[in-house]
Parts: structure tokens; C-alpha cells; sequence
């Protein structure tokens, strides 16, 4: 049996970051990472479509709390010990240089999640940092006051545990096991289904600021809407799965949403409408796209609305101003099943935050034992904010584990 002085379980974001920031602190401690699979910090890699989102340019730890639907109240502490622009130090001060986007996401320099791989692989390896794939975890278990972690090949010993495993569904029966509590994981960042004739033939289309609620429930978001071959992505949509994942889960993901294109009340659109009749009278409605919509996007709206492609502003009737009106501000469409976002898959669930304690991620129930990242019922909408929780979580266990040393 193999003495450490830190084992870290799981080879991704946080437990990479973790075991990085112990091994520093202290240069003579013995850490091992182990990773079930056969390679190492692969969320890593397809995050943000392979550039890797490292995290979003929030600089103020109440406004970034917002963008989680489980931890929000949680992280608000662990935020003001290590935020945004402490990640951003932490990467330049290893040689990644990072930059911000328009809409706020933050990414390598180089525009390559390798970026990052590489910065993390080559700082354990400065630090010898032991890292083993391949080695699956069979039982924790504790004898007075050490742990002994036993793998699918052999077992190991150490005073301190670190779980960054994300979401997984054996580690998250060990730990329940050890007593822990599980919030049952659903997914949480996923697009919607949807089955309707005036989405079928508009696939790639972008309506830049829509509003979306979930009919019969509080769920609303705002943002960009995507057209797909399957339904209806983006922003507007992954906001509200993230914040609805326990709700829609309960629905078993089959549900209405309306959604305003326009984010205009009703008359007001009405109104509107009622001025382009008078303006372009002999203009064709089909043709002459209005509230700054996408031409395509329109046009669906306008044929869903008892209108043709021969129809002409003068000519139509009150009903169909009315039914166009309704199209634009409360058009509802049938959602029927979920699709993954890419492969970013997000779970809402894990151990209950109630059993950890946020000024060190340490167990309320095993001295010695840490936990970090999505391994905990913490999750965020999609924009680097997970990896901002994994950083968080990371740096923290690392600063309470070498303090004790």
C-alpha cells in the first residue's frame, strides 16, 4: 500500500487545479491525482468548442453569484477568497494569457484548450505531481486518521482526500456511502425539442434579444435565440434549462414556452403594425420584415398567421394584424424532449451543500476529506462559469489542506 501525503480523485479542471496549487505551496509533499479514464482533463478540452472557456469577465462576486442556479447563496463567500480576476492572475503568472470576448466569455490567447492542458501537465510535472489513469476508485474508507483510497489496480494511502470528480454517479455512491446526502442529478445546461412547422425550413436563424417563459411555471429568461434542426438553443434557452433543470426534469421535459421575438407588449406591437398597414399599403407583408427580425424568421411568423406570400399591408384584416401581433410577443411552441448541449454536459445535483463547509470545502461529516467542483450540487449556465466554480473550489481546498501542514 502506496503512502501519499494528498490524494486527489479525479483528473479534470478542479482536480488538476487543486493538486497544482497544493504541490506549489508545498514542494516536498507527496500528491497523486487519479483518473478513472485513460486520459486527463477532458472536459477541459471540448469545452467552448475546444478554445476552452476558462471563466467570464464578472469582476463582482454578487453579480457572478447570479449566473448559479444551485450555489448561489453558497459561493458568495468562496467567491470574495478567489474570483475572476484571481484566475486570470493565476493563468498569466503560468504563462497563459487570457481574453475577453463581447459577450464576456474568456478564453486562452491562443484560442486552444491545449493551452491550458499543457500549462497544467507541465506545472504537476514541475512539481511532481503523480498522476495515474486508468485507475478507477473502488471504496474510501478512513482508519483513525488516515484514508485509504482503494483503485481498480491497487491502494493507497493519505491524511487528506480531495473528490473533484465532477458529476459521477459512482464516486457521488461512495461518498454516500460515507454518509454524504446526494441531491439526485439531473442534466442542467440542454436545449429544447421542438417539432413545429415554423421552425422546420429556418435552421441557423438568430434572433438576438428574445424573451422565453416556461408556460405555467416562473421560469423566464432573455437573450439570444438560435433556430436548429431539432428546435431551439442559445442563451435564452440554456438559461432557462440550467435555472429549470429540477422543474423540467419533473415534466419529463415535455412542456410549452412562449416566446416575445420582439420583447414588446402586445399592443404595443398591435399599434405598430397597425402604422406599417397605413405606411406600406401596397408593400407585401412577406416581403418587408419588421422589429429588426431576421428575414426568414419572419416570414414563418407571417404565414402562421393567416397570411400568404401575396398578401399586401393594405389588405389585410384585423384578425390577421391580431394573430401577427401574437405572433411576434406569445408565440408558444410544444417542447418534447431535450438534446445535450454539445458536449458540455452539466448535471444539477450531488452532495448537499448543507454537509460542506464553504470558507475550506471540507466534509461537515470527515475531517480530512474535500470536495470540489461539479462533485457538489453546484452548477451554472453556460459562459466559463463552471470552470470558475472548479477554480474557486480548487484554490480554496489547496489553501486549507497546506495551511494544516
Amino acid at each position: 500500500m502506496k503512502q501519499h501525503d494528498v490524494i486527489v480523485i479525479g483528473g479534470g479542471a478542479a482536480g488538476f487545479f487543486a493538486a497544482i496549487n497544493i504541490a506549489e505551496k508545498h514542494s516536498n509533499l507527496k500528491v497523486l491525482v487519479l483518473e478513472r479514464g485513460k486520459d486527463v482533463l477532458g472536459k477541459v478540452k471540448v469545452s467552448g468548442g475546444g478554445r476552452c472557456n476558462v471563466t467570464h469577465a464578472e469582476f463582482i462576486p454578487q453579480e457572478l453569484v447570479k449566473y448559479y442556479p444551485r450555489g448561489e447563496k453558497e459561493l458568495l463567500g468562496p467567491f470574495h477568497q478567489f474570483m475572476t480576476g484571481d484566475t486570470m492572475a493565476w493563468f498569466e503568472d503560468h504563462g497563459v494569457e487570457l481574453k475577453i470576448e463581447d459577450d464576456g466569455r474568456m478564453f486562452p490567447m491562443s484560442n486552444s484548450s491545449q493551452t491550458i492542458i499543457d500549462c497544467f501537465l507541465n506545472t504537476a510535472k514541475a512539481h511532481q505531481v503523480e498522476v495515474l489513469t486508468n485507475s478507477g476508485v473502488k471504496s474510501i474508507t478512513k482508519d483513525g486518521d488516515y484514508w485509504t483510497v482503494e483503485t481498480n489496480h491497487e491502494s493507497f494511502t493519505s491524511k487528506f482526500v480531495v473528490v473533484a470528480t465532477g458529476s459521477s454517479p459512482k464516486m457521488w455512491n461512495l461518498l454516500q456511502d460515507l454518509g454524504h446526502t446526494i441531491s439526485q442529478p439531473v442534466p442542467s445546461l440542454f436545449t429544447f425539442n421542438i417539432k413545429d412547422k415554423r421552425l422546420k425550413d429556418i435552421p441557423g436563424v438568430v434572433a438576438l434579444d428574445v424573451a422565453v417563459t416556461v408556460l405555467d411555471t416562473d421560469l423566464y429568461s432573455e437573450g439570444p435565440l438560435l433556430v436548429t434542426h431539432w428546435g431551439l438553443s442559445a442563451p435564452a434557452i440554456l438559461k432557462l434549462s440550467a435555472f429549470g433543470a429540477i422543474e423540467l426534469a419533473k415534466r419529463n421535459y415535455k412542456f410549452n414556452i412562449e416566446v416575445n421575438f420582439v420583447k414588446q407588449s402586445f399592443n404595443t406591437v398591435l399599434d405598430n403594425l397597425k402604422q406599417v398597414k397605413l405606411d406600406a399599403a401596397r408593400k407585401s407583408v412577406y416581403k418587408s420584415a419588421q422589429f429588426d427580425l431576421p428575414k426568414r424568421l419572419w416570414q414563418q411568423l407571417v404565414l402562421a398567421s393567416d397570411l400568404t406570400e401575396e398578401s399586401r399591408w393594405g389588405d389585410i384584416n384585423k384578425s390577421q394584424l391580431e394573430q401577427l401581433a401574437a405572433q411576434l410577443t406569445q408565440a408558444v411552441f410544444k417542447v418534447d424532449g431535450k438534446s445535450t448541449f454539445k458536449d458540455e454536459f452539466v448535471t444539477a445535483g450531488g452532495v448537499d451543500l448543507k454537509e460542506i463547509n464553504f470558507k475550506t470545502f471540507e466534509s461537515k461529516l470527515h475531517s480530512n476529506l474535500y470536495l470540489a467542483g461539479e462533485v457538489i450540487n453546484v452548477d451554472a449556465v453556460t459562459g466559463g462559469f463552471n470552470f470558475q466554480n472548479a477554480w474557486t473550489g480548487a484554490f480554496i481546498v489547496a489553501k486549507s489542506i497546506t495551511q494544516q501542514l
